[in-house]
């Protein structure tokens, strides 16, 4: 898809600018204590993070090869960290798995307690997206980095208190929602990554973007939406959800 997208850019004659997003998963990861950044090298274990480093790859070096000029076509890529917030109910996705179990008053299984994530609310990376775009498409970019530094990649990731365990993610739903949790841990599940952060320097220095709710502001707003979606207008609470996250 990736491919598809960026040739029948190439090929178009239409001054564009495209922001490539993948996720935190496209490195390669080495359980390192430290953040990865966005010039570490791309990978993965599994089929999954590989894709996402290839997605990578292929940005690139179709800006490396057609757009460097940053002229006609301004091409950049963001990952960001670990999304939760209100609206997802994707299958094996912790905190869907959260509220299903709690809704049908099951225990809430966990696979993988110790591993530990960026846990971020999905407004914060899409504020990144939206602040990389519109300095993109912009004549004259609203910050002072000059437009060759913005046609690259960025990390779009919480801030580093927000590094927390999946245990410590459901423990702290628990605490606005009634329930208890079940150790599901398997020995022969597939490999998964126990630890990983993204460092956001580069977000904050050229685009003066920085992430704005910390983690217990994240699981409030994330428990209010799913709690508040089984009795209020959904529309209306997320456009309430966006009022509070940009005021």
């Amino acid at each position: 898809g990736t491919v598809h997208l960026l040739e029948a850019i190439r090929q178009s004659d239409q001054r564009c600018a495209c922001v490539v997003i993948t996720t935190d998963k496209c490195y390669e990861n080495k359980e390192w204590l430290h953040a990865y950044r966005e010039e570490d090298p791309m990978g993965g274990h599994d089929p999954y993070s590989a894709s996402k480093g290839c997605a990578e790859l292929v940005v690139s070096a179709y800006r490396n090869s057609y757009f460097a000029d940053c002229d006609r076509v301004r091409l950049a890529s963001a990952r960001a960290g670990n999304v939760i917030g209100g609206g997802d109910w994707a299958k094996d996705r912790i905190v869907p798995d959260v509220f299903r179990a709690l809704q049908a008053g099951q225990a809430v299984p966990v696979r993988n307690k110790h591993a530990t994530r960026p846990w971020q609310h999905v407004l914060e990376p899409l504020s990144g997206y939206l602040t990389l775009g519109a300095n993109l498409l912009a004549d004259r970019p609203f910050v002072s980095a000059p437009v060759q530094s913005l046609c690259s990649a960025f990390n779009f990731g919480p801030n580093l208190l927000s590094n927390k365990t999946v245990l410590e993610l459901v423990q702290t739903i628990l605490k606005h929602k009634e329930g208890h949790w079940i150790d599901c841990s398997d020995p022969r599940a597939v490999h998964e990554a126990s630890r990983l952060n993204l460092a956001i320097d580069k977000a904050h220095h050229l685009l003066h973007w920085r992430p704005r709710w910390d983690f217990d502001k994240t699981i409030e707003m994330t428990v209010a939406w799913y709690v508040g979606s089984r009795s209020r207008d959904i529309v209306e609470l997320t456009q309430n959800q966006i009022a509070d996250y940009c005021s």
